[in-house]
C-alpha cells in the first residue's frame, strides 16, 4: 500500500468518529436536500430534461476538438485570447508571465476549481503576488489555510459560530458576530481588493462554442467585480467544459443550479465573450482564456471512462454519498473529492497513486440516481478498480487473497464443510484489524448455513 492510500484510511478512519463534524455536515446536507426537492418541482419532466443534457455532453464530448476550435476562432475575433496548457505547470506559468507582463501586485480569484487544481494560489504567493478569493465560502477557507471542503460549498464543514471565531482570530471582529454581520466583514474587506488589483482570474462553468464565450454562474456577484474592475480578466477552464450551442443554457443553467443548491435558477448568470468592445462602458480591456489538459486527454482516450467529462460540477453526488458524508472533502485529498473525484482523480493524477479513493465507495449507486447529467458514477468506479487490476497495480497476496474467496463462494460444498466457529475465527484474523474496532463489530455466523438447515428440514 502506498503512502497516499494509506494516509488516506488512516484520517478516513479518525474523521469517521468524529460525531461533531457528521453532525454538522449532516444538518447542511439536510437543508440541501429540501430545497433540491424544491428546485426540481420547476421541471415537467426531469428525466427527459436530463437525458437531454447527458445528449448534449455526449456530443460535445465526442467532438471536442471542433467545439474548442470553433470556440477560439470565434473568441479571437472579438479580441480575446487563447492559450492552452498542457499542464498545471504550464498553466502556473502562463498566468504568472501575464501578471508579469502588468506588473501585477495582487489579483482577485472568484471561485475556481481549475485554480484550486494547479495551486494556484501558493504559486502567486511565491511570487510575491497577493491572490485574494473572493466567494465567500473560499475566502472563509484561505483565511484558515484550508483546500475548498466541496466542490460547491467549500466551508461545508464548518459552523457559524467556527467561522466567527475565524473571523474574531484573523480579522480581530466580535467572535458573537451572526453570519448576516460576517457576511458584511468580508464584503468590506473585499470591495478595496478589487479596487487594487491589476488582475482577475475566474473559472468558467460552460464554454460556448458557437459564439467564443464562456458562462458563469454565481450568487454573489463576486465574479461580475472579479472581471469588471481589474484591466485584465484570465479565465482558466477545463477542457472539458465546452457546450456546442449558446442555446444549451436555456437547460443546463437551470439543471446546475437546482442540483448544485436547490434554486431555480442562480443569482448571477454572465456570458463573457472577450475584452471590452468599442462603445462598451465596463469589462476587462484585455481577456485570456487558457485551456487546461492537465490529465483530461487520458479520460477522453478511455472511451468508458470518457463519461466522467460530462460532469458540470454540482456537487451532488457528493451530498447523497454515504462515505462523502461520513470521511468529509479533506481526507481525500484531492481537488475534486466524493464519487466524481473518485472516479476522475487516478486518470488525472495516476492510478497507481490513487486507484484507492475507486474503493472508496459503497457502490450504493446513489450517486449515479442523483446526477443531473446521469453519468454512471458508480459503473466507472468498477471500471476504475478492473483497469487498477490490469495494469498489475494491486499485490499478489490480494489477488491471490480474491481468488480462494471466489473460489469457496462458487462452491456451496466448500462453505459448507466448516461451521459457524470456524467461519468466524478466519474471519476475525483476515478482517478484524481493518474492520472491527470498537465502532464496529464483525458478522457473526450462525452455526449451520441455511443451505444446510434447509437440506435438514427436506429429510
Amino acid at each position: 500500500m502506498n503512502k497516499t492510500a494509506s494516509t488516506f484510511l488512516n484520517e478516513s478512519e479518525v474523521k469517521a468518529a468524529d460525531l461533531g463534524h457528521r453532525n454538522t455536515i449532516n444538518f447542511n446536507i439536510g437543508k440541501y436536500n429540501a430545497a433540491v426537492k424544491n428546485g426540481k418541482m420547476q421541471f415537467a419532466d426531469l428525466t427527459t430534461a436530463r437525458e437531454r443534457a447527458k445528449n448534449v455532453k455526449w456530443r460535445a464530448i465526442e467532438n471536442l476538438d471542433k467545439h474548442l476550435e470553433e470556440f477560439e476562432m470565434n473568441f479571437i475575433k472579438r479580441g480575446g485570447k487563447v492559450i492552452w496548457a498542457e499542464t498545471a505547470e504550464q498553466a502556473r506559468e502562463e498566468i504568472l508571465a501575464i501578471c508579469k507582463a502588468k506588473n501585477c501586485k495582487s489579483v482577485v480569484k472568484s471561485k475556481s476549481m481549475a485554480t484550486e487544481e494547479i495551486h494556484l494560489n501558493d504559486f502567486l504567493q511565491e511570487h510575491n503576488i497577493e491572490s485574494v478569493e473572493t466567494d465567500l465560502g473560499e475566502y472563509i477557507q484561505q483565511l484558515d489555510e484550508e483546500p475548498p471542503y466541496h466542490i460547491v460549498t467549500p466551508a461545508m464543514h464548518k459552523s457559524a459560530q467556527q467561522v466567527a471565531d475565524l473571523f474574531h482570530d484573523k480579522l480581530g471582529t466580535p467572535s458573537t458576530l451572526t453570519p448576516e454581520q460576517l457576511t458584511l466583514v468580508a464584503r468590506d474587506k473585499l470591495r478595496q481588493k478589487y479596487l487594487e488589483a491589476e488582475v482577475g482570474i475566474t473559472g468558467a462553468n460552460f464554454v460556448i462554442a458557437d459564439i467564443g464565450g464562456i458562462a458563469v454562474t454565481e450568487n454573489e456577484g463576486n465574479a461580475r467585480l472579479t472581471t469588471s474592475f481589474p484591466k485584465t480578466h484570465i479565465a482558466l477552464i477545463g477542457i472539458e467544459k465546452v457546450l456546442p450551442s449558446i442555446n444549451d443554457l436555456a437547460l443546463f443553467w437551470p439543471l446546475l443550479a437546482t442540483y448544485g443548491t436547490g434554486q431555480q435558477i442562480t443569482s448571477y448568470n454572465s456570458v463573457f465573450s472577450g475584452p471590452r468592445q468599442e462603445g462598451e462602458t465596463d469589462g476587462p480591456e484585455e481577456m485570456y482564456v487558457i485551456f487546461l489538459d492537465n490529465g483530461r486527454t487520458n479520460l477522453l482516450k478511455d472511451v468508458e471512462a470518457r463519461e466522467a467529462l460530462y460532469c458540470i460540477r454540482c456537487g451532488s453526488c457528493l451530498n447523497a454519498c454515504p462515505v462523502y458524508k461520513n470521511i468529509g472533502g479533506h481526507t481525500y485529498k484531492t481537488t475534486y473529492s466524493g464519487p466524481i473525484g473518485s472516479v476522475i482523480t487516478p486518470h488525472l493524477k495516476g492510478v497507481g497513486e490513487y486507484m484507492h479513493l475507486s474503493y472508496a465507495s459503497s457502490l450504493c449507486g446513489n450517486c449515479t440516481e442523483v446526477c443531473p447529467v446521469r453519468i454512471n458514477l458508480h459503473e466507472l468506479l468498477l471500471h476504475n478498480r478492473h483497469k487498477a487490476v490490469e495494469e498489475h497495480h494491486t499485490g499478489g497476496g490480494e489477488k491471490l487473497g480474491w481468488f480462494g474467496w471466489k473460489q469457496a463462494c462458487l462452491s456451496r460444498r466448500m462453505m459448507n464443510l466448516v461451521g459457524g466457529k470456524t467461519k468466524n475465527f478466519v474471519i476475525g484474523k483476515l478482517f478484524g484489524s481493518a474492520w472491527g474496532d470498537d465502532e464496529r463489530g464483525l458478522p457473526i455466523f450462525a452455526a449451520k448455513s441455511f443451505n444446510q438447515l434447509w437440506k435438514e428440514r427436506k429429510k
